[in-house]
């Protein structure tokens, strides 16, 4: 797995790089945010430090969202939870506060991989048809009205879930164990945000019902 530490405290990265090249990792140390936006195509998943010396690291986020969905996790050092809600909002698949537990950070990492190739090897070209709402399983996307609309691979996930069985309840444990590979290293309050973010691209907020002490269910 290809991993960019995008990160201006040297002894942070050089951290950072270490341990994951000792866990057969590559990593490579990148110092500004305009250098991921060129060199996204090279990698597998990015560390994104949101103090940054060119770019603010939302911004980041959001150019980089533009061209691709790439595995995203926020680093911040922030103990303000308003600029990690906005990452999250933006396109981050997820995020930890620095310093992170190495444990907890390749167990993130590992989780985001193996979705990452679960997808690959499992896409389907299947068309689901709900009003002005098309969901192609396969290609990963969805289109509104007749519009594209992005969505962040934790977004497309989330939605998915409800999608396969449409009418059935889909609890947050079972959501969190799908997008995080193990609910016990997932942030409810993540999953928060992401729902949030995922029914306000859709415009159709009603379309996810939310079971009060459950979880959501798909009503199309």
């Amino acid at each position: 797995m290809r991993v960019a530490v995008v990160e201006d405290d040297e002894g942070v990265a050089d951290a950072l790089v270490d341990a994951l090249t000792a866990n057969w990792m590559t990593a490579v140390h990148l110092r500004r945010g305009q250098e991921v936006l060129v060199r996204h195509h090279e990698l597998d998943i990015v560390l994104l430090d949101l103090g940054l010396p060119d770019l603010d690291g939302i911004e980041v986020l959001r150019r980089l969202r533009q061209v691709s969905v790439l595995p995203v996790l926020v680093l911040t050092a922030r103990d303000d939870e308003r600029p990690v809600v906005r990452g999250l909002h933006n396109g981050a698949d997820d995020y930890l506060v620095k310093p992170a537990r190495m444990s907890e950070l390749l167990a993130r990492i590992d989780t985001v991989g193996r979705r990452a190739a679960l997808q690959g090897s499992t896409a389907q070209a299947t068309t689901r048809t709900f009003g002005d709402l098309v969901i192609d399983v396969g290609s990963r996307s969805l289109t509104v009205a007749g519009d594209r609309v992005r969505l962040t691979t934790m977004e497309f996930d989330l939605l998915a879930a409800p999608v396969e069985n449409p009418g059935a309840a889909v609890s947050r444990q079972q959501l969190m164990d799908r997008l995080w590979g193990d609910a016990f290293v997932a942030v409810s309050r993540s999953l928060d945000v992401h729902m949030a973010a995922l029914r306000s691209k859709l415009g159709r907020p009603g379309s996810i019902e939310t079971i009060r002490g459950f979880g959501y269910r798909w009503i199309g």
